[in-house]
């Protein structure tokens, strides 16, 4: 069987390998992926949840089981931890093991990345992030490597909070600055929301024509960060449609989702169209799919071999 620790994955994880990993398993996804129902249960300590998200494909197949433990702030560690476990598809028995906390950040991250290459507008330049956690930060991070983003609107509900993450995004380079969530969208070309909002966020009326949303928050029942009249409007499309509907942002929409979202991996495939014009609203739904997680978990395990580190456990 082989290992890799969280402090290897930490060591060989960067934006490129995710975003390499992330479309080429929304590829597979769109193509020959099988997808089943996500577990969530709850942990002890208020506002905990962990669960299992598993999948197979021709190639790959496992689960990865995650946990979100809010209580981690006040232990100034990610809320978030994350293990992915790949099978030997031909015996069942266990293959490797990836622990992937960090991982993780930067794969739901290269989601985001992956869908704003194809989807926002080629001189989109103002990105505003709704959300001031661990999370928020590597969303900056990841759809700045795509598009020449020359100011990030930090938008939260704690103003000193949004004041720390726009000044960590000032330490990388970025030029960020605190915003109210009206004139952060009237200005912007993306958005990113990275919340654990149950309600919009937002108002329909404030996003102008040709603007991007990228909704990375909703992954459970009951979550939601958009408002359900933009999505009447705008041009849906979502990492697994059947998922998006149940536990993202569109289970919100029920009969009123008029129009059968499009799956990112048809876009990247060629099957499907992307922005087609600069005055689209485009918005792209990320309710998180385990076929991310088993090739960023392959991708890691060959980028471990090629630098040489002994992977296989005892």
């Amino acid at each position: 069987m082989k290992y890799i620790s969280e402090t290897l994955s930490s060591r060989l994880i960067s934006h490129e390998l995710a975003f390499n990993a992330v479309s080429a398993a929304f590829i597979a996804a769109s193509e020959q992926a099988a997808l089943f129902p996500v577990v969530i249960a709850q942990g002890h300590a208020p506002g905990s949840i962990f669960s299992l998200k598993s999948a197979n494909t021709v190639e790959l197949t496992g689960w990865k089981a995650g946990s979100y433990w809010p209580g981690n702030v006040e232990k100034n560690i990610p809320c978030h931890a994350s293990t992915i476990f790949l099978l030997n598809p031909e015996t069942g028995y266990l293959d490797a093991v990836i622990e992937g906390s960090a991982v993780n950040a930067y794969r739901t991250a290269a989601a985001d990345a992956v869908a704003v290459s194809k989807l926002a507008r080629e001189d989109a330049q103002c990105l505003v992030i709704f959300g001031t956690g661990h999370q928020a930060f590597y969303e900056c991070l990841a759809v700045s490597k795509v598009r020449n983003i020359k100011t990030i609107l930090v938008v939260g509900r704690d103003q000193n909070k949004a004041q720390i993450l726009a000044d960590k995004l000032n330490e990388q380079g970025l030029s960020a600055h605190n915003c109210d969530a009206q004139s952060a969208c009237r200005r912007a070309d993306i958005i990113v929301t990275a919340t654990t909002a149950t309600s919009p966020l937002f108002a329909a009326e404030w996003i102008k024509p040709g603007t991007h949303i990228s909704a990375m928050g909703a992954d459970t029942n009951g979550k939601q960060e958009l408002p359900a009249e933009l999505l009447e409007s705008a041009k849906l499309y979502c990492d697994f449609t059947t998922q998006s509907r149940v536990i993202g942002e569109f289970q919100h929409l029920g009969q009123k989702l008029l129009h059968q979202p499009q799956m990112i991996g048809h876009v990247l495939n060629g099957k499907a169209a992307g922005r087609v014009n600069n005055s689209e609203i485009t918005v792209f739904d990320s309710s998180g799919i385990a076929v991310q997680d088993l090739f960023i978990g392959r991708h890691l395990l060959t980028a471990a071999v090629e630098a040489g580190f002994n992977i296989t456990a005892g």
